[in-house]
């Protein structure tokens, strides 16, 4: 851990926090994700190592507490300290959206990581009492076919053809349902630009967009974009 040599609150915070992968590790602890494997499947990029490490550190430094038997049954849930930093998150993240945030860069565009997100923020109490089974066809700068199987208790990821019916085909753009998911694009807009195309039972594509609580960072996105049509900011050369 480098140490600035600074007797200083927010030196001390940096030591803890400002090294690379750290903010997006306590991002993912924050939504809930508490096993490695799925960190790890969160932060495309990372090794396996890195992330060990990391979180090893944030346990030192007393962010989070490990608990379980060691291997797949271990856990990593935040302490009190950790659970704060959701407001610190909130900030970077209202700030990175006011003023680092444009259209999303092509190395950016992992359909994997997006279905991920997706599983996360399922809504289960709109859900029908069947098993839903929608089908993503992406096109763009990634293409594929990737799956999400919805149930009342639970929800997975599956890169082959699960082999029951699709429900739902969404067609898309990849980099425009970043978009949507995202909040930097209204999902009736992109509907009506043709980026992307709901097909399936009319009744669960009606009810689709209720399925998901979309991105937690969505509000701050749009939230941004208004403010940024008002007064004519400019983003950072962080979007260069």
């Amino acid at each position: 851990m480098y140490e600035y040599g600074q007797y200083c609150p927010v030196a001390r915070a940096s030591e803890i926090l400002a090294d690379r992968w750290t903010p997006l590790i306590v991002r993912e602890l924050l939504a809930g994700v508490c096993r490695f494997n799925d960190l790890d499947r969160g932060l495309p990029g990372i090794s396996r190592g890195l992330l060990a490490e990391r979180l090893r550190r944030l346990e030192r430094t007393g962010v989070l507490r490990r608990s379980g038997t060691g291997g797949e049954r271990t856990e990593y849930r935040l302490t009190p300290a950790g659970q704060e930093l959701q407001a610190v998150i909130d900030v970077v993240g209202g700030w990175g959206a006011r003023w680092a945030f444009g259209d999303p860069r092509p190395n950016e565009l992992d359909p994997v990581v997006l279905l991920w997100w997706m599983k996360r923020r399922v809504r289960h109490d709109r859900l029908p009492a069947r098993r839903i089974v929608i089908q993503f066809d992406f096109r763009g700068a990634r293409t594929g076919s990737y799956w999400l199987l919805l149930t009342a208790t639970d929800v997975s990821v599956c890169l082959q053809h699960p082999r029951f019916e699709t429900d739902v085909l969404v067609e898309a753009d990849i980099a425009a349902f970043y978009r949507v998911w995202l909040g930097r694009v209204p999902l009736g807009d992109a509907l009506r630009q043709r980026s992307v195309r709901l097909e399936g039972i009319p009744a669960f594509v009606r009810a689709f967009p209720q399925w998901f609580a979309w991105s937690p960072m969505a509000e701050a996105v749009r939230e941004a974009l208004t403010k940024k049509r008002s007064s004519g900011h400019s983003q950072l050369a962080a979007n260069a």
